[in-house]
């Protein structure tokens, strides 16, 4: 077992009141408090993300500014999908969620929503996604969206997540499927630039999920989840950041090439990896010295890689810009 161990959570004053309340709330009444429990079921701000990585490819493929109405068609049907993914991940992880201090605020722990509610909304939005994209886009790019929800919900969600440390390293490729879904779009075929971008986000998602993983540590470990922070120690941990993040900033750099970017993506890709890299080995040398999460600062981490990634899909759109 790690010798990583666990402080007790600093929860939030809403959070306190809320595990002192109880979380059966009963179903939502009003017919907002349902919408707002429905769109909270598909985890908007991880929707965000994913449309960040979808938006930019579509102008490197594109080389030039894509055609808004296939922009709103594939953010559409990507919102539909990872929706429905999101709200499928919620039912099966229904009874984590409720051992969890993190997520027992979520519609299904508080039952403002029916489990059965929920099924049948994801599956619902999962067709709507398949044939917005397939009908208004092309059906490769509808494919690789179903194939990237089977992924989460079957592979991630229900094989990898409860049973192995390396669940977030391989359940993390489904969301590296929208850049593929990007470039898909607007090309109709699959190349080697948006590969090397699914890769960059691939290695990427590891140091990114573990930072958080390590502030919640405590909650998995009580969930019974095998996250990596929960089964190492801290400095192991810290460790395979550091190889992940060498694997990120050295993907990143392999799109110069391969795309042929002009002269802004490898400026910014290097600048920051750079800071990536600073601040993961930054965190594995505090990491050495002591577990504790708040001495660790982990969302320090979690928060900047989420400002790595933004910034260099900016630049994956911005550089075909410039060039012109």
């Amino acid at each position: 077992m790690s010798s990583l161990k666990p402080a007790p959570l600093r929860a939030s004053a809403r959070e306190d009141s809320f595990a002192t309340s109880g979380v059966d709330e009963g179903l939502a009444k009003s017919p907002l408090d349902r919408l707002r429990a429905y769109i909270a079921l598909t985890k908007p701000r991880i929707i965000e993300l994913l449309l960040l990585t979808t938006v930019p490819v579509m102008f490197l493929a594109e080389r030039g500014v894509p055609s808004l109405l296939l922009v709103v068609t594939t953010v559409l049907g990507g919102t539909l999908a990872a929706g429905s993914a999101n709200a499928l991940n919620c039912v099966v992880d229904r009874d984590i969620d409720e051992r969890m201090l993190r997520t027992r605020r979520r519609p299904l722990p508080r039952h403002q929503i029916s489990t059965r509610g929920a099924l049948v909304y994801g599956i619902v939005l999962g067709v709507a996604a398949t044939l917005v994209l397939g009908l208004a886009v092309n059906w490769l790019s509808s494919g690789l969206a179903l194939a990237a929800n089977a992924f989460y919900v079957l592979v991630y969600t229900m094989l990898l997540k409860r049973r192995t440390a390396q669940n977030i390293v391989w359940g993390g490729a489904a969301g590296c499927f929208p850049a593929l879904i990007g470039w898909t779009a607007v090309t109709g075929e699959l190349a080697w630039p948006p590969v090397v971008l699914f890769m960059v986000v691939f290695f990427w998602t590891p140091p990114h999920f573990w930072a958080l993983a390590v502030r919640y540590r405590d909650d998995y470990a009580a969930a019974d989840v095998p996250m990596l922070p929960v089964v190492v120690s801290a400095r192991e941990v810290g460790r395979r950041i550091v190889i992940y993040t060498w694997l990120t900033v050295v993907t990143s750099l392999l799109l110069w090439p391969v795309a042929s970017m002009g002269w802004l993506y490898p400026a910014v890709a290097g600048a920051l990896g750079a800071a990536f890299l600073w601040e993961s080995h930054a965190w594995w040398r505090r990491s050495r010295t002591s577990s504790d999460p708040v001495a660790l600062r982990p969302m320090r981490l979690f928060h900047g890689s989420n400002a790595y990634l933004a910034l260099l899909f900016l630049a994956v759109a911005l550089d075909p810009l410039v060039a012109r």
